[in-house]
Parts: structure tokens; C-alpha cells; sequence
């Protein structure tokens, strides 16, 4: 429950304190205030408005608190009447012990504007405790030849109250022999001693019992009572005797234990027993017993355990020598400790600010007080922080400081600062305490976020699923919390008529980004966009980044066989004669793929021939030729069936048959012409077909082949089969490594009598419908030429 009410205390200390330090502060006194002890919780102490001359509103306005030192709330301030009221019983024994007056210290604390009063309150002491001896019982040994006069003391009793309330006097109960005195100690207390009235006869009264009673100076008074039994022995008439009343030391309160502190000395004029002395301490406090031991055949007193300043000041002992006859003489002992630097200083944090936002100048962070126990020049203190930290140390009202702000904080920069407080006293050695706060800097959305990269380039395969993951964009923000929280969205694409909504779609929260449809990389080889990068801060900060995506090529395009036809209503023949060597160049399969790369190169192999070994197509052109001399046993007519594969994975293929015909009577090679070349419209139609088709050639080899292809047919076809103006085509860039990549319509026209191409201009991506004569839109800006042998 302590540790609780501590904790709790210490949250409204915090709170308290937490007011800017700008306003001027003040040390004024108000009192002294003064109450007795055992007073009901609620009782009135003064009223603190009078006092400091304020009203009541303004008392409340202005925030008054009391504020107790050390661990208890001992007073309350009633904000509505202006009244200090005792907040808990007080009681002065437990306070102050036999410390007097008995002084507590508070302050009164005015929060706006800050100003700071000290207070004292007295308790006064009332009597609650009666008197009380130690031994309730008293054994005295006298000779019988005391000389009148002669005193004994007795053990003095002990009351917990102080002044009037404390031990006054002593009585004794009636006797003919002794009457008692009270004496008076140097510290103040009060102890009996009997005094001897009549000579005594041991053999007339050999022992007396009477009882001695002890009276404060209450009203009424109280009492306690001891039984004192006298003992009357023989003739022992040498008491022992010290050679000083007073032994006054002082030792530093870092002694160790088992210190010698002094050597006490009394004499005896008797021999034997009668002058044989021990000594022992006279009715020693609890304190005394705890601290001192005494041997008692030599008189050493050394230490017990180790003395604190702090606690008590000094000690102060009878010590009784007693000789072997029951004489005893008696000396005070006084033990003053001497204050040594044995006491860190302490830290009490009564207002803290954590975190504390960034970019705002001169913040108070903390309030905080310091005390140090030790006195003189062990108890002054001087604190400091860390040079290269941004705060600084600011004194106020006597040993109070504020930790405010340098500069401007940048939790980006630093997130958290360890503040160590150092308090060092100016002892010798000096003593020094370090108290660690830590500061934490809280975020304001002064960071846009950032992306990893300002450009990304994806790779992504042609075909894909939907909702395929494709890649990701990241960005991070310095900041923190919701100012770090990243969302990203795509932006409106530059192109207004790239479909990018279709296309791709970016998760808010992660960056993922995913293809919304199958992507064709014969439609679409690469596109760009923009993904944005937004926190959530207020106003929100933002930025961009630039995505390519590359569509990559799958082999989803078998390859096309453009020569020979086979879909004709006639097959093509190719006509041989029996006279052609070995190598003859019979005919030549053109195939093209759509695909790109790898997936478009061509290989091309007889699979099946009415005479095998008579004919062999070269695999990388697809050229067919004799493969010996043909001869008169060799049948008229031929059927080969050649593969076309790509190189793709897995491979597609497509399959041509070729017709041949050994013939007789001519021996220039040329390829033969089908039945539709000799109608000019149909072999028109088929030179238009073969140039469309260059749309889907992949490379700059097929392009030529196919061109080539094209001339031979042109040739067949005779000037008047071939027109000297231009004819429509259809063919793909080609870039510097021969990949062709993107269609294009071009104007060609073949010279007469020559073998050359000429691509005149590129027209619109639209062919017209074979025989309508319908006219192509020109536009002058291309212009390219390319010549075969």
C-alpha cells in the first residue's frame, strides 16, 4: 500500500510541475503554522488565501496545491475555502522522536503563473505516553558505613514526549533512611538518585524494598513505577572512583567497526575483592546497546556497528564502575560524530514530457528537484547534462531545475535521447549521482515517401493467367506511424489510348502489382505507367516512380507455310528436267512464324518422298534440290512432304507438300509457276498474299527468303503478270540484330528487269480487300530500299 500511495504521489507531483517555466518564480515564506500532535484527519491548520492575500476563485484559478517533502502527504489544501487542513494523524513521536520543536517543511505551489511558497508546520507534543522504566526492578548494593549524605542514582525512566510532557521528577515511597533528587543530564533528561538520610545497620535492617515512581509534567500528569531493593552489606568504604566525570570524543561517521573510541579509568583505595572493578554502561539507550561495547575488565569502548551523521548526532552514556564490595562510581562518556561526504546526492523527477513532438522549439521536457543529506560543503550540489545533446539546464527555486529544448528536434534524424543527469556535491571526495530519462521525439509527417528505384523494368511472359503477380514497386517514408503509412495507386497513364485499367492493377497496401488479362506479345511488346506513392499523414505526401513492362515472347505461333500453297483448288507442280545436275535447285518452302526470338527460327527436313535419295531440303532454308543425276529410269512424277519446326519449347511444326515433275527439253532452273499465275488478277492476288504475310516474319533472314521467293514468282509471272507501279505489302521493322519487331504496310515496287525491291512509303495498318481497288493512304515520312540477287 506504501509503495502505491508513493507511485501515486508521484503522478500528481508530475502533474503538478507541468507548466512552463517562462513565468517569474518566487521563494517567499508563509507562517510559521503550528498544530498539537493527534489531531483528527480534516482538522484546521490556517487559512492559505488569507495569507497570501488571494481570493477564493483566484486560489482556484491559479491551481494551489501543497506539496509535502519526502514520501507523505501530511496537509491538504481545500481549494474551495482557501483552508490547510491536517490530511492524517500526526504524531510527533514517530515524526520527530525526541527531536524538538518538531518541524515539518512543505511548500505551496501556485501553477499558473508558477510561483512557489515554503512553509513550516510545528507539532507540538501532547501527553500520550506515561513514563516507563527499563528494569522493573533496581538492585543496590550499600555498605553499611555509607556516610550520610552519600547518593546513588538510579535508572531514570523513559517517556516518549518531550518538554513539560517528558520525565519531570521522581518520588520515593516513604522511608526513614533515603529520600530521592531528581537530576537534570546535560541533554535534558532526568534521573533519580537516593540519597542517604540515616546510617544504616546491616544487622538491624539487612535490605529495604521500596518503590520509586516517575512523574511527567502532563496535565494530568502520568506516572510509571519501579521496585527499588536496597541490599545492605558490610564495610566496603572505598568506592571506586574515575579520574575524569567526562570522556568527550569525536570520530568521522566512516569509522569502521570494532574502532577503539576511548580507555575509561576509575580507581579503588581498596584491596581485594573491594578493589577489584568492572565496568558496564549505566542504563544505556537501545541506540547506545546497538552502538557501543564496553570491556568491562579493561574500560576499552569500542564500536559496534558503523555511526551515521545523518541519524545521529552525538551519544552520550554513564559508565558505572563498580568494585567487588558493591561500590560504584560513575563518569559520562560523550561520543560526537563528525559529519563526513558519505551521501550521494538524490534526484526526485516531479514533471516529465515524453514524447515530444518534432520540429517545435524550446519545450520544457522536465522538472526535477535535488537534496543531498550531508551538511556544510558535502550537502552543496551543482548538476549538469551532457554537452552534445540538444537540451539545456535550467535552474530555478532553490534546488528545483527545468530540461528544456536547444533547438527544434528531427525525429528522423534522432528518435530517442538517453538524458543523463548528473548531481555531484562539493565534498571531499566529491560524491555524484546520475539519473537517465529518456526522451522520445513523436512524428509529424514532414517526409514524402520514397520509392527504391525511380524506374522499374518488368519481364513477363506472354499467355499469363489473370491476376498473375507480375513484380512489385516499394517506398519507404522516414516518418512514422500513420506519416509512414504507405499507399500505392496507379496513376492515369499518358497515353490516353493505352487500356491501362484493363492492362495491370497495384495492391494499395503492398505495391504487388498484377496483369488483369493475358497479355499478347504479338498485340503489345512493352508498355509504361505510373504508380504513386501517397502516406497517410494529414496533409498526406506523395510521389512517383515510372514501370515498363516487357511482354515476353512464348512460342504460341506454329509456323506458316507461304510457299508453296496448299490450300489452292490445284496442286503446285514444280517441273524438273531429267537433264538437271545434282543441286538442282528445285523449289523452295518459305514458312514464317509469328512468334520472336528463338521461337521463330526456322529448320526445315524431308520427311517423306515417293524416291528417297533423289531429293534433300537444306534445313536452314528450305531450299529443295537434286541430291544425285536424274535419269531415264527415274519415275516421271514425285510427292515430298517437308516439316516445317521452329526453335521454340516445346517446338510447333507445320507440314507442305511439294509435287514435282521430271520433264524433258530445257535446262534453265526456275521455279515453275502454279496454274493461278496464268491468270494476271489471281497471280497478283498471290504476290499481294506473300507480301501480307511478312507481317509475321521474325527475322531478317526469312524476310529475304520470302522476298526472294517473291521475285522468282514475279519472274515467272512476266512483265505482264507483274505491275511497274507499286503493290501493297505488309512487313515488320527490322532493328540491328535482325528481329523484327513491330508491323508496318509499305508501297513496294520491283523494277522491270531487275531484281531490286523498293519500299517506297509506309501506309496505313489496314490491307485493302483483294480486287477493290480501294487506294492506300500515303505518308511520305519512311522511306527504305533493299536489294537481293
Amino acid at each position: 500500500m506504501k509503495t502505491e500511495w508513493m507511485h501515486n504521489l508521484t503522478q500528481r507531483q508530475v502533474l503538478f510541475f507541468f507548466v512552463l517555466l517562462s513565468m517569474s518564480l518566487s521563494g517567499a515564506e508563509l507562517g510559521p503554522y503550528s498544530v498539537v500532535e493527534e489531531m483528527e484527519r480534516g482538522s484546521f491548520v490556517a487559512n492559505l488565501g488569507e495569507d497570501l492575500g488571494l481570493g477564493l476563485t483566484e486560489l482556484s484559478t491559479r491551481g494551489a496545491r501543497v506539496i509535502s517533502q519526502g514520501n507523505k502527504e501530511h496537509l491538504q489544501l481545500k481549494v474551495q475555502t482557501g483552508d490547510l487542513l491536517i490530511n492524517e494523524k500526526l504524531d510527533r513521536e514517530e515524526l520527530c522522536g525526541l527531536s524538538e520543536p518538531c518541524v515539518l517543511h512543505f511548500q505551496v505551489l501556485m501553477e499558473k503563473p508558477l510561483e512557489i511558497f515554503q512553509a513550516e508546520l510545528t507539532v507540538r507534543d501532547i501527553n500520550d505516553h506515561s513514563p516507563g522504566f527499563t528494569n522493573r526492578e533496581m538492585i543496590l548494593k550499600i555498605p553499611e558505613n555509607s556516610p550520610l549524605g552519600n547518593a546513588f542514582p538510579l535508572e531514570n525512566a523513559v517517556d516518549s514526549d518531550v518538554g513539560s510532557n517528558s520525565v519531570q521528577n521522581y518520588k520515593i515511597s516513604p522511608n526513614s533512611f533515603f529520600r530521592v533528587l531528581t537530576r537534570k543530564r546535560s541533554d535534558g533528561r532526568k534521573y533519580p538518585e537516593l540519597v542517604l538520610d540515616k546510617e544504616l545497620d546491616r544487622e538491624k535492617q539487612p535490605e529495604l524494598r521500596l518503590t520509586l515512581t516517575a512523574l511527567d509534567g502532563g496535565s494530568p500528569p502520568r506516572s510509571g513505577t519501579a521496585q527499588v531493593h536496597i541490599e545492605v552489606v558490610d564495610t566496603n568504604d572505598n568506592a571506586p572512583a574515575f579520574e575524569r566525570p567526562l570522556y568527550k570524543v569525536q570520530i568521522p561517521e566512516n569509522s569502521p567497526v570494532d574502532s577503539l573510541l576511548v580507555t575509561v579509568f576509575a580507581s579503588d583505595l581498596d584491596i581485594g575483592v573491594n578493589g577489584k572493578i568492572s565496568y558496564t554502561f549505566f542504563q544505556p539507550s537501545e541506540d547506545i546497546n546497538k552502538t557501543l561495547e564496553i570491556n568491562p575488565m579493561t574500560g576499552e569502548i569500542r564500536l559496534r556497528k558503523q555511526v551515521d551523521f545523518e541519524r545521529i548526532q552525538s551519544y552520550e552514556v554513564d559508565i558505572k564502575a563498580t568494585d567487588g564490595g558493591g561500590l560504584s562510581g560513575k563518569c559520562t562518556l560523550l561520543v560526537q560524530v563528525v559529519d563526513v561526504n558519505d551521501n550521494p546526492p538524490e534526484v526526485t523527477m516531479s514533471a516529465l514530457t515524453s514524447p515530444i513532438p518534432e520540429n517545435s522549439p524550446e519545450i520544457v521536457v522536465a522538472v526535477f528537484s535535488v537534496s543531498d543529506p550531508d551538511s556544510g560543503e558535502n550537502g552543496k550540489m551543482v548538476s549538469s547534462i551532457q554537452d552534445d545533446l540538444p537540451f539545456l539546464l535550467k535552474p530555478s527555486v532553490k534546488n528545483f531545475y527545468t530540461l528544456v529544448t536547444k533547438t527544434a528536434l528531427d525525429r528522423e534524424v534522432r528518435a530517442e535521447y538517453n538524458v543523463t543527469i548528473t548531481v555531484s556535491d562539493l565534498g571531499t571526495p566529491r560524491l555524484k549521482t546520475e539519473h537517465v530519462i529518456t526522451v522520445q521525439v513523436s512524428d509529424v509527417n514532414d517526409n514524402a515517401p520514397a520509392f527504391t528505384r525511380t524506374s522499374y523494368t518488368l519481364l513477363v511472359r506472354e499467355n499469363n493467367s489473370p491476376a498473375l503477380h507480375i513484380g512489385s514497386v516499394s517506398a519507404t517514408d522516414a516518418d512514422a506511424g500513420a506519416n509512414a503509412q504507405v499507399t500505392y495507386s496507379l496513376l492515369p497513364p499518358q497515353d490516353a489510348h493505352l487500356p491501362l485499367a484493363s492492362l495491370v492493377s497495384v495492391n494499395a497496401d503492398s505495391g504487388q502489382l498484377f496483369a488483369l488479362r493475358a497479355l499478347d506479345f504479338e498485340a503489345l511488346q512493352a508498355f509504361e505507367f505510373r504508380v504513386r506513392a501517397a502516406d497517410a499523414g494529414s496533409p498526406a505526401l506523395s510521389s512517383e516512380a515510372r514501370v515498363r513492362v516487357q511482354v515476353l515472347d512464348a512460342n504460341d505461333n506454329a509456323p506458316f507455310v507461304l510457299y508453296p500453297l496448299q490450300n489452292g483448288s490445284a496442286p503446285c507442280t514444280e517441273l524438273v528436267p531429267r537433264a538437271a545436275e545434282a543441286g538442282y535447285l528445285v523449289s523452295k518452302v518459305v514458312a514464317v512464324d509469328g512468334d520472336a526470338g528463338q521461337n521463330a527460327w526456322l529448320s526445315y527436313q524431308l520427311l517423306k518422298a515417293t524416291e528417297p535419295g533423289l531429293f534433300g531440303v537444306w534445313a536452314h532454308n528450305g531450299e529443295v534440290r537434286t541430291a544425285r543425276l536424274l535419269s531415264e529410269r527415274d519415275a516421271p512424277k514425285h510427292r515430298l512432304l517437308v516439316l516445317v519446326r521452329d526453335n521454340g519449347e516445346p517446338p510447333l511444326s507445320a507440314s507442305v507438300t511439294l509435287h514435282v515433275l521430271l520433264v524433258d527439253g530445257f535446262s534453265q532452273p526456275y521455279l515453275p509457276l502454279p496454274e493461278a499465275a496464268a491468270d494476271p488478277a489471281r497471280a497478283d492476288a498471290l504476290t499481294g498474299y506473300l507480301v501480307v504475310a511478312l507481317a509475321s516474319v521474325s527475322s531478317l533472314f526469312l524476310f529475304s527468303v520470302l522476298l526472294f521467293v517473291a521475285v522468282r514468282l514475279c519472274r515467272r509471272s512476266r512483265a505482264a503478270s507483274v505491275p511497274a507501279g507499286p503493290f501493297p505489302g505488309h512487313l515488320v521493322d527490322v532493328s540491328g540484330t535482325g528481329t523484327l519487331s513491330q508491323s508496318y504496310q509499305y508501297e513496294v515496287c520491283l523494277t522491270e528487269g531487275s531484281s531490286e525491291f523498293k519500299f517506297l512509303k509506309p501506309t496505313l495498318p489496314t490491307f485493302p480487300s483483294q480486287g477493290t481497288g480501294k487506294k492506300i493512304e500515303e505518308n511520305p515520312t519512311f522511306r527504305n530500299s533493299f536489294t537481293f540477287n
